[in-house]
């Protein structure tokens, strides 16, 4: 296996006297789909948080292309080529496709907005993505279906020539045929040689696009195994009950987290 896009190693995190995460290891590969599960409270949303930069970390590290950085916030993460879509999508509905991709990184030529050029790259993104459901970038978000609301997303986070896409619940509320478009994306990143991680409730979609899955317990990593290597069964024990079989914590932890 190639080395690592971003990994965390050791890393705590508490909130008061809850303990959230206890040294979590986690590693994002080039080309990969790494899906991270849970439980709801199991800590993900903490995890992702704190590779985003929005939460700090109380100890252990924090890697990019195998060097230790220090992650003063979002605006540091962003540096590096890291890129999360968040549930809500973060999009304006009153504004069309491309004005939604440049939304606060807008392209100045001679003192106005480069339109022409932030157009092409625009379609050029989604063109790249094999994108094809969507009939103009400047059609209103307003007048897009969930599915493209979700494409609409992820191509603006690759526009920046991202390296790590973090997806958080990408097909929560899509329907069959939206689910699949958004899949398929997915599927393309990493074909693309981005690093993917994907959050999910959702275990039939986790099997179909992951290479890898880790599965988090109570703030605790409980494997970080090969999809092929494990059946729906066992990441549904180990997101239960932090083990199955021979797999998962040695211990029962009962820390509870958030």
């Amino acid at each position: 296996m190639s080395e690592p896009l971003l990994e965390l190693r050791g890393v705590n995190k508490s909130f008061g006297v809850v303990h959230v995460l206890h040294d979590v290891d986690f590693a994002v590969y080039p080309g990969q789909v790494t899906a991270l599960v849970g439980d709801n409270g199991a800590g993900k949303s903490t995890l992702v948080k704190i590779i985003a930069g929005i939460y700090g970390r109380d100890n252990g590290d924090y890697l990019f292309e195998g060097k230790p950085v220090d992650i003063n916030g979002p605006r540091d993460v962003a540096a590096l080529g890291v890129e999360v879509v968040y549930q809500d999508l973060a999009l304006c509905d009153n504004l069309d496709i491309v004005q939604n991709m440049y939304l606060g990184r807008e392209e100045i030529k001679g003192g106005t907005l480069d339109e022409p050029t932030m157009e092409a790259r625009a379609r050029d993104t989604l063109g790249s993505l094999s994108v094809r459901t969507v009939k103009s970038v400047r059609q209103s978000v307003a007048s897009l279906s969930g599915g493209q609301r979700q494409t609409v997303a992820i191509a603006k986070a690759v526009l920046w020539n991202s390296k790590v896409v973090l997806l958080d619940e990408p097909t929560a509320a899509l329907g069959v045929a939206q689910t699949r478009q958004v899949l398929d994306l997915v599927r393309r990143l990493a074909d693309r040689g981005l690093g993917v991680v994907l959050i999910s409730h959702n275990m039939g979609d986790v099997f179909e696009v992951a290479d890898r899955i880790v599965p988090l317990y109570l703030g605790r990593v409980a494997a970080d195994v090969a999809t092929k290597d494990v059946t729906n069964r066992q990441i549904v024990e180990l997101i239960t009950m932090g083990r199955s079989g021979d797999l998962g914590i040695a211990e029962n932890p009962t820390t509870a987290t958030v």
